[in-house]
């Protein structure tokens, strides 16, 4: 096998790919630019508008404070990856990172529950889909919502990955005028003394707060910020992987979590009492209507298409180059999973497996698919912050304060709180997430004979320089 990228150097350039696998397969085309947006339609930005009420109710009126917390402790787990992938520029993400970071059979795993996320998160999209065009169309079939809302994402990824990229920019700068108008009419509501509001510091501090309820909503809304990992494993068809996925990954955050909290912060002014509202699970179209009337109400939901389209050409995207990275060498089988269109350098086999899956949002409704969500997520959080401890013993020849602090203790405190997330996780979650562990242990279990023989290769011999 050929020898894949080598950790960065000195001066922080990484290494460029020899003729590895990722030059023979993925094609080199996304810059910047189409990775943030990559990683914002992912995270759709309009999702905010989903948790509101929900986490209004939950902290007595603090989402501002709440998602100031939960962009912390992101902020944690990105810097972990920013690291690990200047060390592994190559498709994979957690999966790769736990393999050469730490055990390649525990990297199995980890790359097992991350797929149970990766592959779940169309579903929810297509059935959020279903649940929104049926808000305004009641007469038309949920499940021709849900059909119409694979068959373009899928169509889009087929196309080639540069031209999805492009799209998704366009849908996020939809996604941002409609954010941008609603933003607009609350303030004007706001200032013209609408349901008696006014600006003051009470959705960031008050004397009532509760950390206990402070904390449960941040663990709610951290689903709002998994979309910034969805680029890492985009790293082979970044034009500079070590330089631009670690700005990427940053810029994505900063940029969602001012937006999320602008937003939360001007909706909890004028609704700072959310019991107010008729439905305090559909608050946010409510809060449309009330700010603009039926007119922008109409088009807040046509905004929030375009989030579902945008989220879900990304997450097939993801969800069929993990597959592709897992199957590339032989952790899933090759002739299923490693098949590629050498025309548009589409993993075409995965797409459809992914669109496939999506089509079980016919049968399943949307507490069952978000309940199993988090679970694989926040074990892969968990492992991407303990792979950057392990690189410091096992790769690392500086052993002083600085290197201390940025390799071991950052990340350890990354890891904390990923863990204290994912234990959290209500028993149903913990049951379906167990059980897919379960079902990974044993699958590795006969692929490696009992563990006798090496784990499924993912990414071929890795050449690690020593990271100065």
């Amino acid at each position: 096998m050929s020898t894949l990228p080598s950790a960065p150097s000195a001066t922080g350039q990484g290494a460029t790919p020899s003729s590895g696998k990722g030059q023979e397969g993925l094609k080199c085309t996304l810059k910047l630019r189409h990775l943030v947006f990559i990683g914002l339609a992912y995270m759709a930005p309009l999702a905010v508008f989903d948790m509101f009420g929900i986490v209004a109710e939950e902290t007595g009126g603090h989402v501002p404070l709440a998602y100031l917390v939960v962009m912390v402790a992101v902020l944690f787990t990105a810097y972990s990856y920013s690291k690990m992938v200047k060390f592994f520029p190559i498709a994979g993400s957690a999966y790769t990172y736990a393999k050469e970071a730490i055990n390649p059979h525990l990297g199995f795993l980890v790359g097992w529950a991350a797929t149970l996320d990766y592959l779940l998160l169309p579903m929810i999209n297509a059935i959020l889909s279903g649940i929104y065009m049926g808000a305004i169309m009641p007469d038309v079939p949920f499940g021709v919502w849900v059909v119409l809302t694979i068959a373009i994402c899928t169509v889009m990824n087929l196309v080639g990955v540069k031209l999805a990229a492009s799209m998704n920019m366009i849908l996020v700068g939809i996604q941002l005028v409609v954010a941008v108008i609603f933003v607009v009419l609350t303030v004007k509501n706001i200032m013209s003394g609408a349901n008696d509001a006014a600006f003051t510091i009470e959705p960031f501090f008050s004397s009532d707060i509760q950390v206990v309820s402070i904390a449960a909503g941040a663990a709610i809304l951290a689903l709002s910020f998994l979309g910034f990992d969805a680029v890492s494993t985009l790293a082979e068809e970044a034009e500079r992987p070590t330089r631009d996925i670690p700005r990427a990954i940053f810029i994505i955050i900063a940029v969602a979590g001012a937006f999320f909290i602008t937003v939360t912060y001007v909706m909890q002014v004028l609704f700072p009492d959310v019991t107010e509202l008729g439905d305090i699970v559909g608050a946010s179209p409510e809060i449309a209507q009330y700010i603009g009337g039926a007119a922008f109400q109409a088009i807040f939901v046509g905004g929030y298409m375009m989030a579902v389209l945008g989220c879900g050409i990304t997450q097939q995207m993801s969800a069929a180059r993990l597959l592709y990275a897992m199957g590339r060498d032989g952790a899933l089988p090759k002739k299923v999973f490693s098949s590629i269109n050498t025309r548009t350098g589409v993993p075409v086999g995965n797409v459809m497996i992914v669109a496939a899956i999506a089509l079980t949002a016919l049968f399943v409704d949307l507490d069952q698919a978000a309940s199993m969500i988090n679970f694989g997520a926040f074990i892969a959080f968990t492992f991407v912050n303990l792979s950057v401890i392990f690189v410091f013993f096992k790769f690392l020849q500086r052993r002083d304060l600085k290197s201390l602090l940025l390799f071991v203790i950052v990340p350890g405190i990354g890891a904390a709180i990923n863990i204290g997330l994912w234990a959290s996780l209500d028993s149903l979650s913990m049951m379906i997430g167990g059980g897919w562990i379960i079902a990974g242990f044993i699958y590795l279990l006969v692929k490696t004979r009992g563990l006798k023989n090496p784990a499924p290769d993912l990414t071929g011999p890795i050449n690690i320089g020593m990271y100065e």
